[in-house]
């Protein structure tokens, strides 16, 4: 399994509620959300915006996400 914390560095967790507070303080498009899910499972129901990258391909992917800002992977 990949390790987040070996592809991002340092991780912190987050409630649901702090998220939330988070969207309502920024603009959109300030932060990305990832979707690591697989395509039949991100096509059930996504925060919308998200990015899909299904964990087995992002390692090989990160280069795709900004570092610039925050980022969400759920």
């Amino acid at each position: 399994m990949i390790s987040i914390r070996h592809l991002f560095g340092h991780v912190d967790s987050l409630q649901p509620e702090e998220v939330k507070a988070f969207m309502a303080e920024h603009e959109a498009g300030t932060y990305t959300f990832l979707d690591v899910r697989q395509p039949g499972e991100y096509e059930k129901g996504h925060i919308p915006g998200a990015e899909l990258i299904p964990l087995p391909e992002l390692e090989g992917r990160t280069g795709e996400l900004r570092r610039d800002q925050p980022l969400f992977v759920y």
